[in-house]
């Protein structure tokens, strides 16, 4: 069966964990392994603090929205910012990379994401913020008899 759920909210740090804890509530009725739930918070978390703290320049007065679709056992999760866009995306997607050095921002948030995630796309441009797209096959359970 096909589920999907859409959320906003204000582009401030504090809503980081919302997001975490929403999508994860939202995928737990899959029945993910502590593994595999672990690992989608962790990527709600990198893609969230990224369009806050770099989409938008830790300002406050925008939004970010997260779209989440379950369809059988894959999860399907799209994270978008308004904000300054990247640049230069297969940059952004190399280890160690940040544009906030001073911020002390270890850079590894794309690559965090690339391994837990299945599939990541990122569609950005300049002055037209960021959208992370992102897809994750569940592990199939089986029922003891």
């Amino acid at each position: 069966m096909k589920n999907e759920m859409y959320v906003e909210f204000s582009s401030v740090s504090e809503n980081e964990a919302f997001a975490r804890v929403t999508v994860g509530s939202f995928v737990a009725q899959l029945d993910p392994t502590m593994d595999e739930l672990t690992e989608i918070k962790t990527v709600v978390s990198e893609a969230v603090t990224n369009a806050i703290i770099h989409g938008y320049n830790n300002e406050p007065g925008h939004y970010v929205s997260i779209s989440c679709v379950l369809d059988e056992n894959e999860v399907e999760i799209i994270i978008k910012d308004e904000g300054i866009g990247i640049g230069n995306v297969d940059e952004a997607r190399q280890p160690l990379y940040t544009s906030k050095p001073e911020l002390e921002r270890s850079g590894m948030g794309f690559t965090i994401i690339e391994n837990f995630m299945d599939n990541l796309e990122i569609i950005s441009l300049p002055d037209n913020g960021t959208t992370v797209h992102m897809k994750k096959q569940l592990s199939k359970k089986t029922v003891s008899k």
